[in-house]
């Protein structure tokens, strides 16, 4: 190459250094997504959170609500004939495809309990959940999103992504030792209905040594006969006007909990509650959901959060 072309090549270096700002994001990849219908440039950390890079919001941090992406910090879960360092791939892939695409957000700037804003993002959301490479999660005893829940049956009929080697009843999103936070009175683990995106809470007192697998025992009931009861309080004449504010979602959902656990969502009124339970008892009685069998769920390799990342990183997570 002549001294004419090298001459060439360094004014264009110099012209896009200088045209390039100085900031992280000059370094990272970076996604355009509609906040609140403006456009904006973020860096995707992970399937489910980002960081703003650009705009009136820069810097800020965020938690995508309504569903939720696998851990992306190591090999941690598993269920069924996964491996963990299989479903790690997956979590990696919804990063991935988080940072390829453009996406349309909304919030009211409300925070989770990290801090984090908390953004709804509807079209990557869908898409994630119906490749396989999410899935629906609320915070709460309330169901996910229909559309989510619509588009996770798709995926697991079609067994996409994290449903191709089985499907536990609940996903174990998260461990929390009893040891970590002395002022709490209570200590408990997220796992998240696979059938409707709501969470319970696994309330425990354990303390986990690091890098310790810890697996959820699923109370099996099954879903056919669940349908079934379902469908008997929807034709029993003395429950209309009881169940008229409930639809079949939420009310499916809180059979499916008195035959597991015989207790009534959280989101249900006290005075439905004891009627339904009133109604359910009997039928459970009756031997109508069946066998009831514990089998085991979805695993969680245990690691503190302060372990998870730079040099302090916990040797089962590998480097």
């Amino acid at each position: 190459m002549n001294k004419a072309i090298f001459a060439a090549l360094g004014v264009l270096v110099l012209v896009t250094i200088s045209v390039v700002p100085n900031h992280a994001s000059s370094f990272l990849p970076l996604t355009r997504v509609f906040l609140n219908g403006v456009p904006t440039p973020v860096y995707f950390n992970d399937g489910d959170s980002f960081r703003v890079m650009g705009g009136p919001m820069d810097g800020a941090k965020t938690r995508l609500a309504g569903f939720n992406t696998l851990e992306s910090f190591g090999a941690v879960h598993s269920w069924g004939t996964f491996t963990m360092f299989e479903l790690y791939v997956v979590a990696k892939q919804a990063t991935y495809n988080a940072r390829r695409g453009t996406w349309h957000c909304t919030s009211d700037l409300s925070e989770d309990t990290y801090g984090r804003t908390l953004w709804y993002c509807p079209d990557l959301a869908v898409d994630d959940i119906r490749k396989g490479l999410a899935h629906v999660m609320s915070v709460d005893e309330e169901p996910g999103r229909i559309e989510y829940i619509r588009a996770q049956r798709l995926a697991i009929a079609e067994r996409r992504g994290i449903w191709a080697h089985g499907v536990p009843d609940f996903v174990l999103t998260s461990l929390h030792a009893a040891n970590e936070d002395p002022t709490r009175d209570h200590t408990y683990n997220r796992i998240v209905s696979t059938v409707d995106g709501h969470s319970e809470p696994w309330e425990h007192d354990e303390n986990y040594p690091e890098c310790t697998t810890v697996c959820h025992q699923d109370t099996h009931v099954d879903p056919a006969r669940v349908d079934a009861v379902t469908r008997q309080l929807r034709e029993d004449q003395s429950l209309v006007t009881l169940l008229a504010n409930i639809d079949n979602l939420h009310l499916a959902q809180a059979v499916s909990r008195y035959a597991r656990t015989d207790e009534m969502p959280t989101w249900m009124s006290e005075e439905t509650a004891h009627a339904l339970t009133a109604h359910l008892a009997p039928i459970k009685a009756s031997g109508a959901f069946g066998t009831i069998t514990t089998v085991q769920g979805a695993c969680h390799l245990y690691v503190p959060f302060n372990r998870r990342f730079g040099i302090r990183r916990a040797s089962c997570l590998g480097h």
